[in-house]
C-alpha cells in the first residue's frame, strides 16, 4: 500500500483541490461566475440596467432550446460574446455591482424591456440587416430580435433607456 508513504499535507492539498475544483474554484466556472464574467465584459459595467440586460439575453438563450441549456454554455459558445469572456482577468474593483445583478438574474430578475430578446451589439453599431426588431438600448448596448422582414416595426435602436431595473 503506497500511498500510507504520502505525507499529510499532499493529502490535504489534494482535498482542497478536489474541493474547490467541485465549487468552481478550480477548473470549471459555476453558473454565477459565467454570468458575472458576461455582464463584465459585454455591459462595461456602465449600468445596473445593461448588465441585467445582457443577463437576460443570456436566460433567454438558455431556455430557448436554440443554445446551450446552461449559462457556461452559452456564454463560452464561439464567436457569440466578447473575446476572451471566459479567460480575461476581470478588475477585482467592480465585483459588488456585478454580483448584486448577476445573482438577481439567477434568481428571475430580468430586465422587463428586453422581452424575448437573444440578441445585442454595441448601441453604436450600425448593422446592414432587415430583420432585426429593436427593444431596448441600455447599458451601451442596442438589444434586439431576429423577425421576419416584414415583422420588423423597430428597425433603428430606440433611444437609450436607464433606471428601469433596481436593487431588490
Amino acid at each position: 500500500m503506497r500511498f500510507l508513504n504520502i505525507k499529510l499535507p499532499v493529502v490535504l492539498s489534494l482535498a482542497a483541490v478536489t474541493a474547490l475544483s467541485a465549487c468552481g474554484g478550480f477548473g470549471r466556472p459555476s453558473e454565477l461566475e459565467c454570468m458575472e464574467r458576461v455582464m463584465y465584459f459585454e455591459s462595461n459595467r456602465s449600468s445596473r440596467d445593461g448588465m441585467v440586460a445582457v443577463g437576460t439575453v443570456v436566460m433567454n438563450r438558455a431556455t430557448s432550446g436554440d443554445y446551450p441549456r446552461s449559462v457556461c454554455g452559452v456564454v463560452s459558445q464561439k464567436g457569440q460574446f466578447a473575446p476572451g469572456v471566459m479567460t480575461k482577468k476581470m478588475n477585482p474593483k467592480s465585483a459588488p455591482l456585478i454580483r448584486e445583478a448577476a445573482v438577481s438574474v439567477m434568481r428571475g430578475e430580468r430586465h422587463p424591456m428586453v422581452q424575448q430578446a437573444k440578441f445585442f451589439h454595441t448601441a453604436g453599431y450600425r448593422a446592414g440587416y432587415n430583420n432585426m426588431h429593436y427593444v431596448l438600448v441600455t447599458g451601451g448596448n442596442a438589444f434586439y430580435e431576429r423577425r421576419r422582414p416584414e415583422l420588423v416595426t423597430q428597425p433603428v435602436p430606440p433611444q437609450p433607456i436607464e433606471g428601469i431595473t433596481g436593487r431588490r
